[in-house]
């Protein structure tokens, strides 16, 4: 039997679109949401970074940008050694709901890794997402 390899988490956000791309895809956004510090190159294959006061970076590449319902990128995995090659596909889908956004993140990769990678890679980022995804919605809500 094979790992789950994909992460999926569905938020209804009472911002529109605009708004809550701004907040994904922008230093600004990103380092209030997400990380500390954020700096994004915003077109396919551009680079962006996060880093956190703890002293923890998370090192991404833009793969896909269709403003202002699609951007994806690839990152690091949790758990593993900076110069492993493995990466996993964070995509984020913007859907206008009403005066809102329909949010969906998805995050696939995690089958390439073996199982005790696997489960701290999985289970810190199933948890991760849910956070990181209670503070956008604060983020917007107090903007």
């Amino acid at each position: 039997m094979g790992f789950p390899d994909r992460i999926e988490r569905v938020v209804e956000i009472a911002h529109p679109p605009a708004k809550v791309w701004a907040a994904l895809t922008t230093a600004e956004g990103l380092s209030t949401w997400f990380g500390n510090q954020a700096t994004i190159d915003l077109r396919p294959g551009g680079s962006a970074q996060m880093s956190w006061t703890g002293g923890h970076k998370a090192d991404m590449r833009v793969e896909r940008v269709e403003e202002p319902t699609v951007f994806g990128f690839t990152w690091q995995i949790f758990g593993l050694p900076e110069d492993d090659p493995r990466r996993t596909y964070v995509e984020f889908t913007l859907e206008p709901v009403g005066a809102g956004t329909r949010l969906t993140v998805v995050e696939t990769g995690f089958a390439q890794l073996p199982e005790d990678a696997h489960s701290k890679a999985y289970g810190g980022n199933t948890e991760g997402w849910a956070s990181e995804l209670g503070e956008l919605v604060d983020y917007l809500d107090a903007a």
